[in-house]
């Protein structure tokens, strides 16, 4: 079966995610206490290979199956502010006719050997991925296509013209949906011209100029080996996993790796938008940059704030602003770390007339997390979920093979997955109080109203 997976939010790079997402199973695990919990992470192997791509590999005899993915500084970030969406249809291209190979025949020959071929795409990175049986026959078959995907893609005429239209289409959608609307607002609130302000696929005007040659021009120069990042999950040798990894980036450019991204101005001034739309509804953003995927504060981040709003139902916002006055749907706060500091956003929805209520609340309960900090109470609850459901996290190839992804790209430890409860365990009040008055001033946020009570602009 032929399966695309572009757009992904991957669960090994947000700090937490959507909290309605969370797993019922996070709920019994606080019930455990933290020491008891004992569970074996993967043992990485890593090397450059003669291309110069960096490989990280698992090695599991467990399952007859192999997982790979090829990942390359090539997200939005990376378009110029007049193409915004290059980056994001190269990518959406790659599959879609290569030398030798036309869309029919890459989807077919995925299909009739069972193998899955899918991507991912967001500000800092592209990626290419595919899951097999690991028998010789099929392995060979579907690393082959994606060999010829990933390294001879033709980009087509007709088929650019046909992906821009549907890619216009689905954009002019957006506009009309709050949600899509504001976020738009709220990242260019929050950004200003810095990369991260562009929309990732792009927008209308600039979509239906790219041309053939702006994306053959954008694959040769961040599609390139020394930048890629190839993760191998599954079963095979390190022996074929190194002959695996050269198959499949040998023939990428070798251009010079491309600009390190500007620094995130990481104050921003207060600002708020209230943006006219008919729904019964306000979705509210607001927020400013938050951490990077490196920081040294990453994990008393983590843990405040899925006390703050990323663990569901047990966390502060929602208790404060939902089940205590019933004044929103739904409440939620996260970090996104990417290579410069991503966003920390919390986001509300509500009925327009509890829109002004709802909002003040949400920033009075910021305000005095951010002053004071969670109690043990509360940290040593959100320790007991986070490292109970920890083993959630790697059980399963794809998702191991995920985080592999993510620590060779942003240059994390190796022994990142066996350190991270222990990290998690050691995070105190102090420092998660600390931490978020570090990077979080309440009075000065980026915040979108879209369908507010009063249709103005402050």
């Amino acid at each position: 079966m032929f399966v695309k997976k572009y757009g992904r939010v991957d669960t090994a790079r947000c700090a937490f995610i959507h909290p309605t997402r969370l797993v019922k199973s996070m709920a019994i695990a606080a019930l455990c206490c933290v020491s008891t919990i004992a569970f074996a992470t993967p043992s990485i192997q890593h090397w450059q290979s003669a291309s110069g791509a960096k490989v990280l590999f698992v090695e599991d005899h467990d399952i007859p199956m192999l997982d790979v993915a090829v990942s390359v500084p090539a997200g939005s970030s990376f378009d110029a502010a007049d193409k915004s969406g290059v980056a994001g249809l190269t990518h959406q291209m790659l599959d879609l006719g290569a030398e030798g190979l036309n869309e029919d025949d890459i989807s077919r020959g995925m299909a009739d050997i069972g193998a899955q071929f899918g991507g991912s795409f967001d500000q800092d990175m592209a990626g290419l991925s595919l899951r097999t049986l690991s028998n010789e026959a099929e392995r060979g078959k579907a690393l082959a296509i994606m060999a010829r995907v990933l390294q001879h893609p033709l980009f087509p005429e007709a088929i650019l013209e046909r992906e821009k239209a549907r890619l216009i289409s689905a954009l002019k959608e957006a506009e009309t949906k709050p949600e899509s609307i504001a976020d738009k607002a709220f990242q260019k609130a929050v950004y200003g011209a810095h990369p991260y302000a562009l929309p990732v696929h792009g927008e209308v005007a600039s979509v239906e100029k790219i041309t053939v040659q702006d994306m053959k021009d954008f694959y040769r120069a961040h599609y390139t080996a020394g930048n890629a990042v190839v993760a191998i999950m599954g079963d095979v040798t390190r022996a074929q996993a190194e002959v695996i990894a050269q198959q499949l980036t040998v023939k990428l450019s070798d251009a010079v790796a491309p600009p390190e991204l500007p620094s995130v101005a990481m104050r921003i001034q207060a600002s708020e938008q209230r943006i006219a739309h008919p729904a019964t509804q306000s979705h509210i953003l607001t927020g400013v940059p938050g951490m990077a995927r490196t920081d040294p504060d990453y994990f008393p981040l983590y843990v405040g704030n899925y006390i703050l709003g990323g663990g569901g139902f047990v966390s502060r916002l929602m208790h404060e602003v939902r089940e205590k006055r019933g004044l929103v749907y739904s409440v939620y706060s996260y970090f996104m770390p990417l290579k410069q500091p991503g966003a920390f956003q919390i986001g509300l929805q509500t009925k327009k007339e509890q829109a002004d209520g709802a909002l003040q609340l949400v920033r009075k309960t910021l305000a005095e997390f951010v002053a004071k900090g969670p109690t043990d109470k509360e940290l040593l609850a959100a320790k007991q979920n986070i490292v109970g459901g920890f083993p959630m996290r790697i059980d399963s190839n794809r998702k191991i093979l995920g985080y592999l992804s993510v620590i060779g790209f942003y240059g994390l430890p190796l022994t990142y997955l066996d350190d991270f409860t222990g990290k998690v365990e050691k995070v105190t009040v102090a420092q998660v109080r600390d931490a978020f008055a570090r990077h979080i001033d309440p009075q000065a946020m980026a915040t979108v109203i879209v369908g507010a009570p009063e249709e103005t602009t402050k």
